[in-house]
């Protein structure tokens, strides 16, 4: 589906299959995308904030630039995604899968990743400042240059 610069405010798309879809410059902003499948999706530029992604899968899709300003992706599947200086801030990623995730200069400013898996994701340059990582998994996972200051690491000590 070609969906660039649609208007999807609110709109419910729980459990869609958008896979392969193009949603870049798309506004979704409180949208429910329960469960809704974005594998391979380009969301490039997209407004997602507030939307409801729990559960969602966003495998291998494109988020470069996003905006998810208070997003909720509990549970989401962000494996191998491409979020390049996305904006996170205060978004809720509990027990989603960032597995090789792309998130090199990503404002994650006071987003809850507790349980998350970011094994072998790339935060270069991230901002994780005030953010929970409590039990996260960081094994492998490229923190170069990452501000963790008074972010929750994942033994459950705030990093100064």
């Amino acid at each position: 589906a070609d969906l660039r610069e649609s208007n999807l405010s609110q709109a419910n798309l729980r459990e869609a299959d958008l896979r392969h879809a193009n949603l870049s410059a798309a506004i979704l902003c409180v949208a429910t995308l329960v469960g809704t499948t974005l594998y391979k999706a380009t969301l490039d530029y997209a407004n997602l904030s507030i939307a409801n992604l729990c559960m969602a899968n966003l495998s291998h899709a494109s988020l470069k630039k996003s905006v998810l300003i208070g997003t909720n992706l509990i549970g989401a599947n962000l494996y191998m995604a491409d979020l390049t200086g996305a904006i996170l801030h205060e978004s809720d990623l509990r027990e989603s899968s960032l597995c090789g995730a792309n998130l090199v200069g990503a404002n994650l400013r006071k987003t809850n990743l507790a349980m998350a898996n970011l094994s072998r994701a790339d935060l270069r340059g991230a901002d994780l400042s005030c953010a929970n990582l409590r039990q996260a998994n960081l094994w492998h996972t490229n923190l170069e240059g990452v501000c963790l200051t008074g972010a929750v690491m994942p033994d459950g000590k705030v990093h100064r």
